[in-house]
This record gives C-alpha cells, structure tokens and sequence, in this order.
C-alpha cells in the first residue's frame, strides 16, 4: 500500500506515532532518545539530515555495543578483565607496545596462535582474558575454556560418539582462549582430543593459550614427546609468545598493602 504523508499533525500526536513506529520497527534506542536529540537539534538548528543522521547513528551505536556484550556474554570468561587494568609497570617482562599491538586482533584475523607463558600471578590470565575481549568487541567469536574441562568435554562426547560435532563447534569460533594448561597431567587419550582441536584450527582460526609451563616443561602435561612435540609446533608456528615471568606481582601487591597497612599502625 502506498504510504500516506500526515499532515498538520499536533506534538502529541507526532510523539506518540513516533513512540508506535519504533516499537514496531524494534528501534529501541532511536526511542528512547529521541526526546533528548530532538531538543538538542532545535537548540542547534540542526537539518533535517543532520538530525536523522544523529538518530541512526545513536540506533546504530547502540546496536554495536549490544552485539559486543553478547559475544563477551557468550565467551564464557571467569571475570572481567581489561588491558587498561593491567599494571605494566609491575611486570616489566611484559611489553605494552606488543599487547596493544595484539588487541589490534590482526593476529585473530589472519587465524594465528598467541601462548602466554609464565608463573602464577604474573598476569598471563588476566592477559588472555582481556585480549580475548578485545576480540569480541571486535566481532569476532570467543570462546574461553579451561584446558582440562575442555579435555574433560572432548572425552565426553567421544564416549557419547558426538566427537566429531563437538571438535566442529570449537572449530566454528573466530578466537579459542585455552586457560591454565600445564596444572594437571594429561593421559594420552586427553592429549590426543586436545591434539585434534588444535588441528581443526591450525591457520584457519586463533588459539590463545596460557601456561604456567615454559615448553620444555609441556612434557609433563603430554607424557608422550611425540605428540607434545606436534602441540607445540601447532601453538608457536607463525605465532607470538608472551613471556610473563617467574615473579608474581600478585603477591608482591599484597605484600606492599600488608606493609603499608603496618606503616599506618605503627604510626597510630
């Protein structure tokens, strides 16, 4: 039907067709500002295209933040963590310039491995993390697992003969984050699934992964060498490592706020 130009129509009557057309048409945000644009663009004499720019674009910002939320939703991350939270100053095994290059996600886009690699409470989880957000914000799918729960779910779905399924929708995400590998020792079935997930992905889509275990150390978890050995070729070809160090800056912190809280007695 051709549409019908209303004319003469009162400030009331155009707020509340206004109120119905966004309703219908899902625009929530144009909705909701548009009380609040509309004075702003006769205060400032805005044109008319100046003001339908400025609806559609608060439409479109908002749509963009929603998505973003939804796609850090459903990574599945622990916590929040950002890179703006991350103290480099207490770590300084850790280069600003090259994370703030990585949250780029130019390695994401071209399908390359990240390892983070370091003792505990030196900041590799809160790094992967925090990239891993970046990346959903990017557009990109996420998704965030511990090592040996996703083993656990590997060898799940092997026994329930739904492998194949499962290793396709892990392959599926733009950016897999393997968290806390090297804590438990893997047998060789574990190791094996863990070996065809990382296969699915090589050179087509991300994998980060943190570890509290130098390489060398990765026969502890993959007891046999040959198969450690393909891991980590798949981890490092063509990737980047982030060596995070030995000294925990997490225990260092809570040694300083002791200290400080002890200062403060003492003075009193």
């Amino acid at each position: 039907m051709p549409t019908t130009r209303r004319r003469g129509m009162t400030e009331q009557a155009a707020t509340a067709a206004i109120d119905q057309a966004c309703r219908a048409l899902r625009l929530p945000t144009i909705r909701a500002q548009f009380p609040d644009i509309a004075e702003t663009a006769g205060r400032d004499q805005m044109s008319y295209h100046g003001f339908l720019a400025e609806l559609l674009m608060a439409e479109c910002d908002d749509r963009a933040r929603r998505r973003s939320e939804r796609r850090i939703k459903a990574a599945a991350f622990p916590r929040e963590k950002s890179l703006r939270g991350f103290d480099f100053d207490e770590n300084s095994n850790v280069d600003p310039a090259v994370i703030h290059a990585l949250a780029t996600c130019e390695w994401v886009k071209k399908g390359l491995p990240l390892c983070l690699i370091g003792d505990s409470g030196t900041g590799k989880s809160h790094l992967l993390i925090a990239l891993g957000t970046e990346a959903a914000m990017a557009g990109f799918r996420v998704k965030y697992t511990l090592a040996t729960k996703l083993v656990n779910e590997l060898v799940e779905a092997a026994d329930d003969l739904m492998l194949t399924k499962t290793i396709a929708r892990y392959g599926r995400v733009g950016l897999l984050c393997i968290d806390e590998l090297g804590y438990m020792e893997l047998d060789r079935r574990g190791a094996e699934l863990l070996f065809q997930v990382l296969t699915e992905r090589e050179e087509k889509a991300s994998v980060a992964l943190a570890s509290n275990e130098s390489f060398a150390g990765w026969t502890k978890t993959f007891t046999d060498p040959r198969l450690c050995a393909a891991i980590v070729d798949r981890l490092t070809f063509g990737g980047n490592i982030i060596e995070t160090g030995t000294e925990s800056y997490r225990l260092a912190h809570s040694r300083r706020v002791q200290d400080d809280a002890a200062r403060e007695r003492r003075k009193r």
